[in-house]
């Protein structure tokens, strides 16, 4: 258990930082132009935290624990995968459900998430070929 801590730790704090500068920063005129009418004037932060933790194991689970120690590019190619799947699952409800949620948006969303997702898979691999 406690080889698991740190890149499960790493994980959630890569995920956090990286998505701390792209919404807070970087594509923050890109939400507000395309959904910014259905943005909160605050974030929930209960409901981050969650994200970032279960998102966190279930990256732990399947992708960065069943590669193989050293095995970091392989981890970032399934991390990016991984990335691909649950981002696109999240942006193509939205656009089955939601009116007038932006195509280019989804693109946008689903590519952040390979390269997001790709970079913390990476990271835990690193991490866990540390202390492992």
């Amino acid at each position: 258990m406690s080889k698991l801590l740190p890149p499960y730790l790493a994980i959630v704090a890569t995920m956090m930082a990286l998505d701390l500068a792209w919404i807070g920063g970087i594509a923050r005129p890109l939400y507000n132009r395309g959904i910014g009418h259905l943005m909160a004037e605050r974030p929930n932060f209960v409901a981050a935290v969650a994200f970032y933790l279960l998102f966190a194991a279930g990256l732990m689970a399947f992708v960065v624990l069943p590669r193989p120690a050293g095995d970091w590019r392989m981890a970032a190619a399934w991390g990016a995968l991984f990335g691909f799947m649950t981002y696109m699952t999240y942006d193509l409800t939205n656009l089955a459900t939601l009116r007038g949620w932006p195509l280019g948006l989804s693109f946008i969303d689903t590519a952040w998430g390979c390269f997001a997702t790709g970079l913390a898979a990476t990271v835990g691999r690193v991490v866990a070929d540390k202390v492992g």
